[in-house]
């Protein structure tokens, strides 16, 4: 009877030497690393279009905007993991002295797919919600002019607001920004629904 070989799971310091050598972006969570695939041209128009609004908006002050080259940790779960964009305010704080690895986010946002979105608002937002620094998580459709915007309130709870509409306005209470839809979607296609095909009934 042939036995199963145990699966060999890198440590924290096996992965950070692959990732830091490899050509594509990985995931990494329990000692397994996983391909990150690859986004539409929507998703990075928005990101850039985000980006820069954050970018302006944000300059001479003490926070910083990045893009999605950057990783960060959640420490109390070991994910390391590379948001759409992240922003933080104040003093960061990095993995180590490589400078590549963020540790205190104040804002995440992660812009949906078809193949990450049960991730995304699901197991991967129940890990970023365990970072200490995190005030605001956003989830930025690429079908419709929605922004899903959740806030931290003093007593640890998660509010959600919900922007929609190419005329309704962005406002992030832990950056102290606003900012147009029509921006953050400029030049955008919306891609189309999914199409859902329902069994006929019985009997038609």
């Amino acid at each position: 009877m042939a036995v199963a070989k145990p699966i060999h799971r890198l440590t924290e310091a096996e992965y950070l030497e692959i990732e830091r050598r490899a050509e594509f972006k990985s995931e990494f969570l329990d000692g397994e690393m996983f391909a990150m695939s690859g986004g539409t041209r929507w998703q990075s128009l928005i990101a850039n279009n985000l980006g820069s609004e954050l970018r302006t908006q944000l300059k001479g002050r003490p926070c910083i905007a990045y893009t999605s080259d950057l990783r960060v940790k959640v420490q109390a779960v070991g994910l390391y993991t590379y948001p759409d964009l992240s922003v933080v305010c104040g003093e960061q704080q990095f993995d180590d002295t490589q400078t590549d690895t963020l540790l205190n986010p104040t804002v995440i946002v992660e812009i949906l797919s078809d193949s990450s979105e049960a991730y995304d608002r699901g197991k991967k937002f129940e890990m970023y919600r365990q970072i200490p620094s995190l005030r605001e998580y956003l989830l930025v459709s690429q079908r419709r002019p929605l922004i899903e915007q959740f806030i931290r309130q003093d007593s640890g709870e998660w509010l959600l607001r919900e922007v929609s509409g190419m005329n309704a306005r962005l406002s992030s209470p832990s950056l102290n920004v606003t900012i147009a839809l029509s921006e953050i979607f400029s030049q955008v296609e919306f891609l189309p629904a999914e199409i859902r095909i329902e069994s006929s009934k019985k009997g038609n």
